[in-house]
């Protein structure tokens, strides 16, 4: 019979498995403290939630949580890294903690709600972050409308002199 405090740790991750945009599974075996701690505040820094789980607690909650096809991902130790708003930043901070120290190595990873391949792995760490996506797509969608104001512009420039150079002759 499963105590409360199981029960509530599952409740939990259940949430935030079901809450998260990318959910990493990482095997953290090899790992010294120290570098466990450099890795856990490097995702602090970035608003990732790292966390070692039990890989009971970790396979119900997925269970609860819709997540299918994870039964091979529960051997051995498991860390999981759960981003809530841009889920490359996980992928980011893993490939680079690895280019350091060859580990932590990856089992698995949930991208927006989809079991991934880890062949996409690297792809999914080079894209941009959130933010410069949305910049470039603010820029590229601003360029046409400043030029349009800018062409605009210069018609109204030319016609006002034409205007002018047309009043100043009648004037005279």
């Amino acid at each position: 019979m499963p105590n409360q405090q199981n029960i509530e740790t599952v409740d939990s991750i259940t949430s935030k498995f079901q809450g998260a945009a990318g959910i990493y599974f990482t095997d953290y075996l090899g790992l010294n403290v120290k570098d466990i701690t450099e890795l856990r505040s490097k995702f602090t820094a970035d608003h990732v939630e790292f966390r070692v789980i039990k890989n009971t607690l970790a396979k119900l909650s997925a269970e609860k949580a819709g997540l299918e096809d994870l039964k091979d991902v529960f051997d051995g130790p498991t860390a999981v890294a759960l981003s809530y708003d841009d889920p490359t930043v996980p992928a980011r901070i893993i490939k680079q903690f690895r280019k350091e120290h060859d580990l932590p190595e990856l089992k698995a990873f949930i991208f927006e709600g989809k079991l991934m391949d880890k062949a996409v792995f690297d792809s999914v760490a080079n894209l941009p972050s959130k933010e410069i996506l949305l910049g470039k797509l603010v820029g590229g969608l601003s360029s046409p409308m400043s030029k349009l104001a800018s062409t605009l512009r210069g018609s109204m420039s030319s016609f006002v002199n034409v205007l002018n150079n047309l009043k100043g002759s009648k004037s005279e």
